[in-house]
Order: C-alpha cells, then structure tokens, then sequence
C-alpha cells in the first residue's frame, strides 16, 4: 500500500497473522495500532516517509522481523527493549531526529546494515561496538566531532560512511577494521591522517576530500605486501591544502581513479608514473608548473583534467599516451583533445608538447570567489553604484538623441470609460424613437403628396420632437466632419434649387462646444429651443476619431442629372421628413418626371459607431422647393 493517503493503519490488520511483508511507505500514517503485534509472521516492514513519531511497545514483539526500514519519519526515539528484535539484519532510520541509541541494541546479534545517517548525533554511540557482525555502518550528515578507537572493533566492517560532519581526528585504532574497503570521510575537518590507515590492506575506496590535509601519510603505499593500500582503485584527496604528493603513491598498482583538484601541488612525483593502470586523473586547480616525464609510463589513461595550472607545456612523452580521448587545459575549452605540436625548450633544448592554451595562466582569486567568502559591503555597494549608473548612462543618452534634432513623437492615448449596458439602452431607445417617428412624418408627407393638400410653406427643415431634455451620453462620440469640397457641391445644389435651405443649416462645426453648436443650430434650422436634435447626443471630443464615420448618399438619378450630383457628406438629423432604407422609393429621390418641376429630394444616411458592439443608422431626407 505506498504511496497512499492513509493516516492509520486499522486496527483489524492483527488478523493478518500471516502477513510476511507490510509496505506502507509514503503515506500519513502517524503511528502503528499496538495489536500489530499480533502479525507474527511479519519478516519485512517499509514505513519510510510517514509521520511516525514513536513505535509502539507491541512493536518489538515482532520477533520474526528481519528488515526494518522507517526512514524520513519524525522518530526522537527508540522502545527501550528495541533489541528484542533479535533477527534483525537490515535496520535503516536514516533522516529521523535520534540523538541515541537504546542499550539493547547490542542484541541485535545479526545485524549487518545499519543507517543513522541524517540524523543529530554528536558522537557515536558506544553501544555500536558490541554489534561484532556489522557490516555497513552510515553515520553521515551527523554532528560527530571525533570517531573513538572502540570502532576498531567491528572486525567484521566493510563499509563505514562518516562524510558531513565535523569530525578533527581519527583514532589510530581505526586499523582494527581490517575488513574496511570502503572509508568515506568527505566534508569533514580532518588535519591529518593517521599512519594506521595504511594497515587496512583491503581497502578499495578512500575519499578525504573536503577537508584540511596538509599532507597525505607515506604508509599509504609500501612495497611490502602485507602493508600499504595496494589495492585502492579510487583515492580523491580534492580540496585540501596538499603542497606535495608521497612518493609511496607510485606502488597503489590498482589505483584507476585519482583526483587531487583544488589543492597547492607545485609538483607531482615521479614515481606517479608506476599507477599503469589510472585511467581517469584530475589535477585542476593547483600550482603545477611541469609534468614529470614518467606520466608517459600511464598508458592507459584516457581523461586528464590540467585546467588551471601554470603549465608552460606538456613533456614529449605525452605522445605514448594513446588511449587518450581528453586532455583539459582550460575551463573553457571547446573540445576536449586539443591537437599538440613539438617544440623545443628554450632552456634545456628537449622537444616539448605545446599548443597555443601554453602558457597557461594562473587564475586571479578576485574573478572566483568562493561561497563562504565573507561578505563585502562595500565591494557590493560599489557594484550596485556601477549598476545604477549603467541605468543612468542610458537615460542621458536617450535625452541627448532626443535633443539631437529628431522628431519627436508625442502618443497621447487616453481611455474612455466604457459605457455601461443601461447608457446602451437609453442610447438604442432614443434612436429608435427617432426613426420611428421619421417614418410616420415620411408617411405623412407622401399622404399630402398625393391629396395634393401639401404646401410649399416649409422653406426650413423641421426638427423632429423627441423629449424636451436633450440626451447627454457618458462617453466620447467620434465628430462628424464634412471636407471643403463637399460643402461646395452641395451648397451649389441648395441655391439652384431654393435659397431658404442656407448652407448654414448643414455645416457641421468641427471643433466647437456643445453651447455653440446648439446656438447655430437653432438659428439655421429654424427648430424651437425644446425640439431635440442628434447634435445634442453628441458631446465635444477632445481627441480626433480614429475612424471616420461612413456617409451613404441616397438622392437623385445620376444619369438623369449628373451635375446635381452630391458626394458623400456628414450631416445632422434635422429633417422631420426623416426616413429608413425601406421607406425611400425612386420617385421619392428623383426630381426628373415624377416630382414636380420645382422640387428637390436629397436622402443622405449617417452611419455612427457608438461603441464596439452597437452601430446606429440614422437616415436623413432633405426637401427643397425650387422659386
């Protein structure tokens, strides 16, 4: 059941009595019922990544249990009587809170693996030595300061992690543990090694990088065969303060991994040259000035890093290294096999290795510093400065090109509120109220039309009554603006056709205020001051239209009288004979044959976008009476 969302486990699980394994891990299971001691036959129980904080009493009555893992839980804790679970040989806690360890434990007779890493250890519990078949032991990321002699007991140790702590000294009874092969000891404090380490002859695996060696102990390697590391395969010794290599480290024969970055080795041994069987070195960062000729001798090296040095240039025995797939000069290099040419040294006269990375240059401290450099406030102040000033540099050079004769465009944009959906519908009412009753005044005038009661009296333009209170919308309407030309066809049309239609009556002032353009109205068009007009829905703009409104012209046949022809015109809605596309008829818009002689019909639609989403037509008729 992992990876779940279960917060227990019930209760009724202690009628599992032949449950073997129980795998419960990543859930929020906060703590085991008690009666899970019930399930006898449980070998294997995974809990890790639960809220556990404490395991119950009935918990060590599981005697048949022989894995446990509860990593990742919140356990402070263990019972007192934990050692009951006596077949226990996998026991993994690793990431809890454990401070330390129940004296029973050493009952655990048969455990082989024990993890307590990630946890809050400041020393290793003594208890630990009495567990003779332990065979890995993980106590990493702990606070551990000092690893006791008593250690050196466990005969039976393989693998002992103690990388991330603060740990000073290694006892020299260390060397007890002769079975070691793998000692990790990463991130620690250490100043030295002691000479002892050089007994645990079967060790394959030594990393002390990260630490504060000075020097490595000569007992690392020995000719004699029952002493020295001679069978270490990976030895990384990376970040301390090593100033030389021991000459001893010519006789680890098996050594294929050897990395020595970020130290302050001016030289390596000769005697480096008898690992044949390195296939990986990394010496970066460090102070070599010269390789020994005796590199030439490790043919089966295939990756060297020498990045970062003070090489002038590589010995000529480099060309015996044939397996070599990458050589690293620089950081920064693009490939990773730079082709060498042959070159004499100006002083000894040898032929050399050289290419144009040579010579390198050494690193200047200021350009990578590390993390734990102390903070500067005054170094970052002066960055933020420079910073600032980049900023700044950059203004001035905008103002000095603006200032340099360019044109400089000015954006005046500006948002109008949107109207809101009840000023929509007032807006649509009042226009369709206007076109309504256009159509029944155009009704009306085609009725005396043809009674013949009709009278040429009306010399003016009507203004159709709408509401005594002019309509004033929330928002910008774009102007209606009519060019010289049309204004000159059209003027010439009205005076050939009567002079009581002044010209006048239909300009369309273009910038003018609200006031003005009702004053004018009134005096032009002949209307009383409580008849609305369609001037009045429109409130002065303060910024030109983007779009112009579209003018249809609907008026006389152009064949019949194409000098009467009037082009495409803004116009106001000041006709009380107004009327729709359905309600114009050609007898109306001709003055040819059906009109009589002395008449003039002219239909002019105006087409305006309030807003995006309504568009109001309004139709217009203009007639006139000629003398």
């Amino acid at each position: 059941m992992p990876d779940n969302d279960l917060s227990n486990l019930p209760t009724t699980i202690a009628s599992l009595v032949n449950l073997k394994e129980l795998d419960i891990s990543k859930n929020g299971i906060q703590e085991f019922p008690d009666n899970i001691k019930c399930c006898k036959g449980l070998s294997v129980v995974e809990a890790s990544v639960n809220p556990i904080a404490k395991t119950p009493e009935g918990f060590t009555q599981l005697l048949n249990l022989t894995q446990l893992f509860l990593n990742d839980a919140f356990l402070e804790y263990l019972p007192a009587n934990f050692g009951r679970l006596s077949k226990l040989r996998i026991l993994e806690l690793r990431e809890n809170h454990l401070k330390t360890m129940p004296k029973s434990i050493h009952r655990l007779s048969q455990l082989e693996r024990l993890d307590l890493g990630s946890n809050e250890f400041s020393e290793l519990p003594e208890v630990l030595e009495q567990i003779h078949n332990l065979k890995e032991l993980w106590m990493d990321n702990n606070s551990l300061q000092s690893i006791p002699g008593s250690l050196g007991k466990l005969r039976q140790l393989r693998y002992l992690d103690l990388a991330k702590n603060r740990i000073e000294t290694l006892d020299t009874d260390i060397s007890g543990c002769e079975a070691l092969e793998d000692l990790l000891l990463s991130s620690n404090m250490l100043q030295h090694l002691p000479d002892s380490i050089g007994m645990l002859k079967k060790m394959t695996t030594l990393k002390v990088d990260d630490n504060q060696l000075t020097s490595l102990p000569n007992t690392i390697g020995s000719a004699k065969a029952k002493h020295g590391l001679s069978l270490l395969e990976e030895l990384d010794c990376s970040c301390n303060e090593l100033e030389s290599l021991p000459p001893t480290i010519g006789y680890l024969h098996n050594l294929r991994t050897f990395a020595a970055d970020e130290n302050f080795l001016t030289e390596l041994p000769r005697e480096i040259g008898n690992c044949r069987n390195v296939t990986v070195m990394s010496l970066r960062s460090n102070k070599l000035e010269f390789l020994p000729d005796e590199i030439g001798q490790m043919t089966k090296l295939r990756v060297l890093n020498l990045s970062d040095n003070r090489l002038r240039n590589l010995p000529f025995t480099f060309t015996k290294l044939k397996d070599l797939a990458a050589l690293w000069l620089s950081d920064n290099q693009s490939k990773a096999l730079i082709p060498l040419q042959t070159e004499a040294h100006p002083e000894t006269k040898q032929r050399v290795l050289t290419n144009y990375m040579f010579p390198q240059q050494p690193r200047h401290d200021e350009d990578y510093q590390s993390d734990s450099d102390s903070f500067n406030p005054t170094l970052w102040e002066e960055q933020r400065q420079q910073r600032m000033t980049v900023a700044f540099d950059f203004e001035d050079k905008k103002e000095e090109e603006d200032n340099s004769g360019k044109v400089k465009v000015e954006i005046n944009l500006k948002r109008y509120p949107t109207p809101y959906p009840e000023d929509l519908k007032n807006m649509v009412k009042s226009v369709q109220s206007l076109v309504g009753k256009g159509v029944h005044s155009s009704h009306a005038h085609q009725h005396q039309l043809s009674t013949g009661t009709a009278t040429s009296a009306g010399t003016n333009m009507e203004h159709t009554h709408l509401s005594k209170e002019p309509y004033d919308p929330p928002w910008p309407l774009p102007p209606k603006e009519v060019t010289d030309r049309e204004m000159q066809d059209f003027s010439q049309t009205q005076l050939m056709d009567q002079g009581s239609i002044h010209n006048s009556g239909i300009d369309i002032p273009k910038r003018k205020d609200k006031e003005e353009l009702t004053e004018s109205s009134e005096d032009s068009m002949g209307g009383s001051p409580n008849d609305i007009r369609i001037s009045d829905m429109r409130p002065t703009l303060v910024e030109p239209p983007m779009y112009k409104p579209k003018v249809v012209l609907l008026g006389k046949d152009k064949k019949e009288s194409m000098d009467e022809e009037v082009d495409k015109m803004h116009c106001l809605n000041h006709s009380g004979s107004s009327a729709t596309y359905s309600d114009y008829s050609p007898s109306q818009g001709s003055s040819g044959s059906s009109n009589p002689p002395g008449n003039s019909h002219v239909c002019v639609c105006v087409c305006v976008c309030v807003c995006v989403c309504v568009c109001v037509c309004v139709c217009v008729c203009v007639r006139a009476r000629a003398r």
